[in-house]
């Protein structure tokens, strides 16, 4: 049997990321009106820094040392900015929306690529980015009640995970997985931590075991996507954020009971079809260069 092409493993480590911040997301949505955004966010960064210096503990000297610090914590910041101003939209707004207009940010993730890494941008992936584009916008419906002022949360939110993405790609295969994980998982901490005696609730036990699992997914999702960004190009990799759509339905469904339009269904599809494309289209191109 031919063993995956490192670009798909890359792809594949992206679709397992964005099944981990899919059911975060759902579990913070859960969790947000009842314990309130910043302690949901600092339970997420609390419990991965936990989780990787138990993990790293042995090496946990070489662990902190990177050749990128500055750009490390530019990375942490974006990354943090990411997840607050999205866990904030969804007091607001449906989880499926809110993934949608956060899911805007392969193309800038694309474009970035391209500007600052030098990534080419063929026609074929330009075709598949471009398409998955008009699938979220299928969704999110331009002129709909969706855009309130809260639906700027997750747009910011797409600019900010952006740039963490790129800063992800360029350090990815100059540090250690761990070194990255480290440093955001410190910083949100150290952030959120001044923060939380300003905005603590007494969690239940079942909102403990929520908490946990916001913390044990973000961490997975963390691992996933930095290997993902070192497996393949970001421009490769961007458009299967796009399938956060179709998990964010799902647990809207599941969950919240808020079932899909016709509209959002084919915009679905629309996201989907453009994934496959993209995927088979750089598969192909792997096994005709070996």
């Amino acid at each position: 049997m031919n063993t995956l092409s490192q670009t798909t493993r890359g792809i594949l480590c992206m679709i397992l990321t964005v099944m981990c911040f899919s059911s975060m997301d759902a579990l913070a949505k859960l969790l947000t009106p009842e314990l309130g955004t910043v302690q949901v966010v600092w339970s997420r960064y609390v419990g991965q820094t936990l989780i990787v210096l138990a993990i790293t503990w042995p090496n946990r000297r070489t662990i902190l040392r990177s050749k990128y610090p500055k750009i490390q914590a530019m990375r942490s910041v974006m990354q943090l900015c990411s997840t607050g101003l999205f866990f904030s939209s969804l007091a607001y707004i449906g989880l499926a929306e809110a993934t949608a207009l956060m899911d805007l940010n392969p193309v800038l993730i694309t474009l970035g690529a391209a500007l600052f890494l030098r990534e080419s941008i063929g026609p074929r992936r330009m075709m598949g980015i471009l398409v998955a584009l008009a699938g979220a916008l299928i969704v999110i419906r331009p002129g709909a009640a969706v855009f309130t002022p809260a639906a700027l949360l997750p747009l910011m939110g797409a600019f900010s995970f952006a740039g963490y993405a790129l800063a992800t790609r360029f350090v990815g295969s100059s540090e250690s997985i761990w070194t990255t994980m480290t440093y955001t998982g410190l910083f949100g901490t150290s952030v959120m931590t001044c923060l939380i005696p300003f905005n603590w609730t007494t969690p239940t036990a079942l909102q403990l075991v929520g908490m946990a699992g916001v913390a044990i997914l973000g961490t997975g999702g963390q691992l996933l996507i930095i290997k993902a960004f070192t497996l393949a190009e970001a421009a490769v990799v961007a458009p299967f954020v796009y399938v956060g759509i179709i998990f964010a339905t799902f647990w809207g469904i599941v969950i919240f009971g808020e079932y899909p339009d016709t509209t959002t269904v084919i915009g679905a599809l629309v996201i989907v079809t453009a994934g496959l494309y993209v995927w088979y289209r750089e598969n192909k191109a792997t096994h005709q260069t070996t």
